[in-house]
């Protein structure tokens, strides 16, 4: 009876291999799920596949007055950000679904912030529509009357007012490495995936970055 047990179970060595074969198999699996995931569950290389033949055509593009546009070599997707909009309802990146769009941090006290501010009202105005739209969202946590006196000064007119008086949007990309200071822009595809991250002002009404937005919007 004893030597009928021991011949039916597995050789000890077998048995390891088992378990090894199984571990490699489970690590595989998780390997391949962590691959698919990103950040909060989403699905970063099923989302964010085409963005990265998209980011390489635009990177020559990152020129002259958008120079210092940073694109990545693997986008991945963008957090999606929670403000207000211009009667007080809650509007996050998800609302821009199927639209490419240039996310815009900026404040009243922010002095290269009204500098930049004409020429994102001008490329809204050029380039704005069904398939692109520029976001700046207003992050001042006082005196927030003085918002739209900033607007009418700065001589914005086609621009959407958005706005976090908690700062929360900035507080949010700050902790994922993607604010430093204001102004700063996400350009976000119409996959919804980041882009390009800009610290800094530009001349968006430029040519190159005319140039940049035109090959955004055609993807």
């Amino acid at each position: 009876m004893t030597n009928d047990r021991l011949q039916a179970a597995p050789p000890r060595s077998t048995g390891r291999k088992i378990m090894v074969a199984t571990a490699i198999v489970l690590t595989a699996g998780a390997a391949v799920l962590y691959g698919m995931m990103g950040v909060g569950g989403k699905e970063t290389s099923i989302q964010c596949a085409s963005s990265t033949e998209l980011a390489r055509r635009l990177a020559p593009l990152a020129t002259g007055a958008v120079a210092a546009l940073t694109i990545p070599g693997t986008p991945k997707p963008a957090i999606d950000v929670v403000f207000d909009g211009p009667s007080g309802e809650k509007k996050s990146l998800k609302d821009f679904a199927g639209k490419a769009v240039v996310l815009n941090l900026w404040a009243t006290w922010c002095v290269p912030c009204r500098e930049e501010m004409p020429s994102l009202d001008k490329l809204q105005a050029r380039m704005g529509g069904a398939d692109f739209e520029v976001v700046a969202v207003s992050i001042d946590t006082a005196r927030l009357e003085k918002r739209r006196t900033f607007l009418d000064e700065a001589g914005v007119t086609r621009l959407v007012f958005y706005s976090d008086a908690s700062a929360d949007i900035f507080q949010r990309l700050k902790r994922a490495g993607k604010v430093l200071g204001l102004p700063t822009t996400l350009v976000i595809d119409k996959a919804g995936c980041e882009i390009g991250l800009m610290a800094g002002p530009a001349a968006w009404d430029s040519d190159d970055a005319i140039r940049l937005v035109t090959a955004l919007k055609s993807s």
